[in-house]
């Protein structure tokens, strides 16, 4: 099994902390970083391969890879040179050699505990598998999800009507056997478009879902969390613990 993760962005958002090192090598747990995490939780896991899309401050990016080795982990780097101009499709694009086999594909600003990739690895085989989870309510950033009975998944969107949210994506998939044969024909169909620059992976698996084969893993009460923004981050960090990530001089500026 491999590991694609998404990490191309800069993260503007974070700013002014993002103005030299990307969002992926922010530091989360002392020293630790996004990426830190995302790599030792894959090789808790039985992850042995792993594909890390970069862009913005690809050097650095390098650079800790090569001073942060994961025992077990093969890691590679696969640039996309769209990075300042796309959203993450492209970055999908760029890693479709990388999807030959089954593959878990992850976004580069979100961590998790174990339990949760151990809960998708473990749900029942499908071609494409999408971990959600839920809560009482659901703002606009969230990617929401629309279900049937059986949890398989109907629709996935940010703007699905309030009557059809059933939980969220918290951007993690699986894919096995003809899941990632047909998600990665439906990136590079999606990419022959006009909008394919500013359209998200998500819309191709939205259209996955209604020629089926797309389910859900509910991983409610688990630990979990999105970096987007400044609110984010301080967040994770309080949650991991690192107080003394939460100086003045270590926060971002907010609007």
């Amino acid at each position: 099994m491999r590991a694609i993760v998404l990490s191309a962005g800069q993260g503007k958002r974070l700013l002014p902390l993002t103005a030299d090192v990307p969002k992926c090598l922010l530091a989360v747990e002392g020293e630790r970083t996004v990426l830190d995490l995302q790599l030792e939780t894959l090789a808790r896991c039985g992850i042995s391969q792993v594909s890390v899309v970069s862009g913005f401050g690809l050097a650095k990016v390098e650079q800790f890879l090569a001073r942060h080795p994961v025992a077990g982990l093969d890691v590679e780097i696969v640039y996309n040179p769209f990075f300042a101009l796309s959203d993450n499709l492209a970055t999908c694009w760029v890693a479709r050699e990388a999807m030959a086999g089954d593959f878990v594909l992850l976004n580069g600003d979100t961590l998790f505990e174990a339990a949760v990739l151990r809960r998708l690895l473990a749900s029942r085989p499908a071609p494409v598998t999408v971990t959600i989870d839920q809560k009482d309510g659901y703002d606009d950033d969230d990617m929401k999800v629309s279900l049937d009975d059986e949890g398989r998944l109907l629709a996935i969107g940010k703007t699905l009507a309030p009557d059809r949210v059933h939980g969220e994506s918290i951007g993690l998939l699986c894919f096995r056997g003809q899941g990632g044969r047909r998600f990665r024909a439906a990136i590079e169909q999606a990419m022959r478009s006009p909008e394919a620059l500013r359209s998200w992976y998500l819309s191709v698996v939205n259209s996955l879902a209604q020629e089926g084969g797309v389910t859900t893993a509910s991983v409610r009460g688990m630990w979990w969390r999105e970096i987007d923004s400044c609110e984010d981050l301080d967040e994770v960090r309080q949650s991991l613990g690192s107080s003394e990530l939460r100086s003045p001089a270590a926060r971002c500026a907010r609007g």
